[in-house]
């Protein structure tokens, strides 16, 4: 719609339902249900009917003249008592003519249409009934839609008459394809065309919904208008939604006379409530059908939307249980996983088979796992913070992301087509499915681009040319079945309960860990502190034995000296165990911690241990920490003790220390020049007497490490190693700002 053009009347908005007039090839009569008082009528019901209104009269129904006048209105009188059936239908002489009577029950009244009857007795129902028998019994073993669709096309063909018959599917967007035609070659051939959603509205197409079929016999009739305009009943105008003499929007009709039709007629294709497609009659020249042929029409309408829908339902009820099954493989396996993401990865031709894809991928917590043809993980992270400011739903599909999300261009041949469902309420976390492009021609029955055009007044109205017209298409995938995007959805619920019951034995795993970490800390709380008086002794009375030189000789002393010496040891051992199990215990007290004033105290401590050699210590300009200044200087002595322990072969030996003052944290490093170690025993260098040394070579209990790691930890900070054998360690840990410390 182009707005530089203020005399286009927006068709959308058009009072198709009140137009305030009906197709004069018939009369129209509005009367009370009760009084069967007459409230309205077209102007043309004195000439069809011999109704004469009289202004300021009231008039009834059985103004009408005619032998069947009376019997009409019994059987009309019986049918509004009665309620059930929607419509009333009769055949009655009315005015000397053979007349149809058509009725439906509106708020504003009974609104009752009277046409010409049937010209030959095989245009009545009973006579078609037959034909429509076996138009089921030819239709029920046919499987395949389009076969359905040109069965239909004919036997509606033969009972009307018209020129062409086509029938015609709505896609997702409302543009239709023809699927199957019957035509006498009078009307060009329009199968496999497709056309624009412009050409037939929203509102019209609610209209199909509603009232199933509609007959425009001639694209020139006159208009007869409604009088009064205005219900009595109301007020508005008169709804004519279910009329089928309603008069035609004027767009529509210079629609068909561009299309070259005088005459035509839709019958709705309804599946499951929803327009899923018609049958669309068009004839050169005017053509009337008359209301029993019109019944038998919808009648086969409605037949061929039965078996449709059962077809779809069925295939839809078949893929269903396919994918189902492919979901239950799947959990099964996922089940034994460590992590569904890792079972997904392990199992790729399940996860892409769940909805047909042909890559698929698992975003969580910014961690990225693949599978088939999928976007860079980069892209794909990308993805994830789009949908999680753009999708509505859990579920998010889409056969042309582009459109959407016009940054997703770049990576249409692997991901045109997308179904997302989200797993995490508080994370841009997803599971995906992708679909590359398909590009492919559609041929259109005229320019889609031209829906509109200018006429002689300058009014925009319907576009004028329907030969065929072919577009190239691209960036849109296969479409996603109904059965696919359902499948999607189950198992999206699958994973979010998988993650939650996760989540659940992850947390009763901790409390017990808690627990027990808690049990052991006070078991090796205790055997430190009761340990610490026996091994005191020993040392003690060895000490006391020794000074009785006389009575010993040089083997039992040095026996003594190996008691001293082991006990001492032990006892140290003893020492640092209760330093470690202390510190689980030991509730912090975080303050701002000068760590140039901190490191250079450790200095001074260690000084005794550096004596006689040259040691060349680089310490930088530390920033301040927020921690614990004990832990922390227990911590720096632990690394720095290790750093001049480790590098006593070197001559001289370089100790460096770095700090790094980031947003959020603090980082500090100790660099060595010693003996380093190999990274393939990383693993073990935090553990509780873990060595990677010989005692003989190095003094030490193993445990140091491990005390320092638990006090970065219990600061919320981290620790890190790396070294090469012979070149050297370097410790890095990071401590967090004082917001993020959690004492």
């Amino acid at each position: 719609m182009d707005g530089a053009h203020p005399d286009f009347a927006d068709c959308a908005s058009e009072p198709i339902r009140v137009p305030g007039g009906i197709q004069a090839h018939g009369a129209l009569v509005v009367v009370d249900p009760d009084s069967l008082r007459v409230l309205q009528a077209s102007a043309n019901a004195e000439t069809v009917l011999g109704l004469r209104l009289v202004p300021g009269q009231v008039s009834t129904i059985h103004a009408i003249p005619g032998t069947d006048v009376d019997p009409m209105i019994g059987e009309m009188l019986r049918w509004l008592r009665g309620g059930a059936e929607s419509t009333f239908l009769r055949t009655a002489r009315l005015a000397r003519r053979h007349t149809q009577v058509i009725g439906h029950r509106t708020p504003q009244g009974v609104i009752l249409e009277f046409e010409e009857g049937p010209e030959h007795e095989n245009e009545t129902l009973a006579a078609l009934y037959p034909r429509l028998g076996r138009f089921v019994n030819a239709i029920e073993p046919v499987t395949d839609i389009r076969a359905i669709a040109a069965t239909a096309a004919r036997e509606t063909r033969e009972i009307t008459g018209f020129n062409r018959v086509l029938v015609y599917s709505f896609d997702e967007e409302w543009n239709g394809t023809v699927i199957a035609e019957d035509g006498d070659g009078v009307l060009p051939s329009y199968l496999d065309l497709r056309f624009p959603a412009s050409d037939i509205p929203a509102q019209a197409r609610e209209l199909y919904r509603l009232n199933r079929l509609r007959l425009i016999p001639d694209v020139d009739y006159l208009i007869s208008p409604i009088v009064p305009a205005a219900s009595p009943a109301d007020g508005r105008p008169l709804d004519l939604s279910f009329a089928g003499l309603r008069s035609v929007s004027p767009v529509h009709l210079q629609y068909m006379q561009n299309m070259e039709t005088a005459a035509s007629m839709s019958i709705s294709i309804l599946v499951d409530g929803k327009l899923w497609g018609l049958i669309s009659c068009h004839n050169r020249a005017p053509k009337r059908v008359n209301a029993q042929v019109r019944t038998a029409c919808d009648f086969l309408g409605q037949t061929l939307s039965l078996q449709i829908g059962a077809r779809e339902r069925h295939a839809h009820a078949s893929r269903r249980i396919e994918l189902k099954r492919t979901e239950s493989e799947l959990l099964a396996r996922l089940a034994n996983s460590d992590s569904f993401e890792a079972g997904l990865a392990a199992n790729p031709e399940a996860w892409m088979g769940l909805t047909g894809a042909q890559g698929a991928a698992v975003v969580l917590d910014g961690e990225v796992k693949t599978t088939g043809r999928t976007p860079t993980p980069a892209q794909l992270r990308q993805l994830a913070a789009w949908l999680e400011d753009n999708a509505e739903d859990d579920v998010f599909v889409t056969r042309s992301l582009s459109e959407s999300w016009p940054e997703a261009e770049a990576f249409t041949d692997v991901a045109s087509g997308l179904i997302a469902a989200s797993i995490s309420q508080i994370r841009a976390s997803y599971v995906m499915w992708f679909r590359p492009e398909v590009v492919h021609t559609v041929t259109w029955g005229g320019d889609p681009r031209k829906a509109m055009a200018p006429g002689p007044d300058r009014r925009f109205g319907p576009r004028r040319s329907f030969e065929r017209w072919k577009e190239v298409v691209h960036r849109r995938s296969q479409p996603w079945s109904a059965a696919e995007t359902a499948s999607a959805a189950d198992f999206r619920n699958a994973i979010v309960n998988f993650v939650l019951r996760q989540a659940e034995q992850r947390a009763q795993l901790s409390d017990e860990l808690a627990r027990s970490n808690r049990e052991l800390e006070s078991f090796s709380y205790s055997i430190s502190h009761d340990l610490r008086a026996p091994f005191r002794h020993i040392v003690g009375y060895a000490e006391l034995l020794s000074e009785r030189e006389s009575q010993l000789d040089e083997k039992s002393r040095h026996y003594l000296d190996s008691i001293v010496e082991a006990a001492l040891s032990a006892g140290r051992l003893v020492d640092d165990l209760l330093s470690f199990s202390q510190l689980g215990r030991q509730s912090l007290s975080p303050i701002a911690v000068d760590m140039n004033k901190l490191i250079e105290e450790t200095r001074q401590s260690l000084l005794p241990d550096a004596a006689g050699r040259e040691v060349e210590w680089r310490i930088g300009n530390l920033p301040a920490a927020w921690g614990d200044g004990i832990l922390l200087r227990q911590a720096l002595l632990n690394l720095m003790d290790n750093a001049l322990k480790y590098s006593r072969t070197r001559s001289p030996a370089v100790i460096e220390v770095r700090g790094d003052d980031r947003p959020e944290e603090t980082v500090y490093t100790i660099r060595d020049n010693g003996v380093g170690f190999d990274m393939a025993y990383l693993a073990k260098l935090f553990g509780v007497f873990q060595r990677l040394h010989r005692s003989e070579d190095f003094e030490g209990t193993g445990i140091g490490l491990a005390i320092v790691k638990r006090v970065i930890e219990r600061h919320g900070g981290w620790i890190r190693a790396e070294g090469e054998t012979g070149e050297g360690a370097t410790f890095t840990f990071g401590l967090p700002k004082q917001e993020a410390v959690n004492g």
